[in-house]
């Protein structure tokens, strides 16, 4: 059903979000900044008009709430569709389905990320603290306001920051711009909505959070990646320490080198395959989890 002519820019924005309905929050959250942003700016452009009259021509122009939104649909379809990995093969075994995940380059990129979120979560938690102890601590003084206001707008640009990583490595739908702040508002009033608004805290939650999950992931990948490779290489090495060929290492009992029997070499290489391969599913969890959490606390609600 066509919905009435939008005579506000507000009633616009919401029969745009109630056209979206069901669409990804991201992708929503695009949408409405980049409708809002063209609709104050014809406004700005047409000072002797009211908002009625603005709005009616850029219904022929612009697009119908209902146009705008199919479009977004569409094209965001159609980018999702570039961009996807073709799928691999359906894997009928077990075994199959166990070891293909050496084929999803998803469990590869979350697999990294999980290394390079101590470094990330280290910047955020150190950004988050000593911003909010500064703002805290020079809040009677005249720059106090001043600092505040300038640490939560770079909480901001990290919010989309961290969701170009989260997108670009774990695949996850993540806003591409901020959520509007109108420019015509008084400047206190954007600072109140700033202050108040949730997502700006729970944002400052995520960056909090980054510090333990980023030491857990770390770990977990460097040492189940480490004891995967170890268990593969050891056989190999241990038969050439034997031999002479390399040096140094070994396992030593009585002054002599102790070689494990043959059949627990073939054993400890397998484990060390299938520590591997369950390190890689592992990751695609921790990936899907992460990008979970990242939606929650960083993208605006759709409603």
């Amino acid at each position: 059903m066509t919905s009435s002519t939008p005579r506000t820019i507000e009633d616009y924005l919401d029969q745009l979000r109630i056209a979206l309905r069901g669409a990804d929050a991201a992708l929503i959250q695009d949408a409405l900044y980049d409708a809002e942003d063209h609709l104050r700016s014809e406004l700005a452009e047409n000072p002797g008009k009211s908002e009625a009259e603005v709005l009616a021509k850029i219904a022929t122009t612009y697009g119908a709430p209902e146009e705008v939104a199919e479009i977004y649909v569409d094209k965001e379809h159609q980018v999702q569709q570039a961009l996807r990995s073709p799928p691999p093969p359906p894997r009928r075994t077990a075994l199959g389905r166990f070891f293909g995940i050496g084929a999803d380059p998803r469990a590869y990129a979350s697999l990294f990320y999980m290394m390079l979120s101590m470094a990330t979560g280290i910047f955020y938690f150190t950004w988050a603290v000593a911003g909010l102890s500064i703002s805290i601590g020079t809040s009677i003084l005249i720059f106090g306001l001043a600092f505040a206001v300038l640490f939560f707008g770079t909480v901001r640009v990290l919010s989309l920051v961290e969701g170009r990583i989260i997108e670009v490595m774990l695949g996850e739908r993540m806003p591409r711009r901020p959520v509007y702040a109108e420019r015509g508002k008084p400047v206190w009033e954007r600072i109140k909505a700033m202050f108040v608004d949730p997502r700006t805290w729970s944002t400052l939650l995520y960056m909090l959070l980054m510090l333990p999950l980023g030491i857990v992931y770390f770990t977990i990948a460097v040492t189940g990646t480490t004891v995967s490779l170890a268990l593969m290489v050891a056989p190999l090495a241990m038969i050439l320490r034997s031999f002479d060929v390399i040096g140094g290492g070994g396992i030593y009992i009585d002054n002599e080198m102790f070689v494990p029997p043959l059949i627990v070499m073939p054993l400890a290489f397998l484990l060390g395959v299938f520590l591997l391969f369950g390190m890689l599913h592992l990751a695609r969890g921790v990936g899907r989890f992460q990008s979970a959490l990242a939606k929650s606390l960083l993208v605006k609600s759709a409603d």
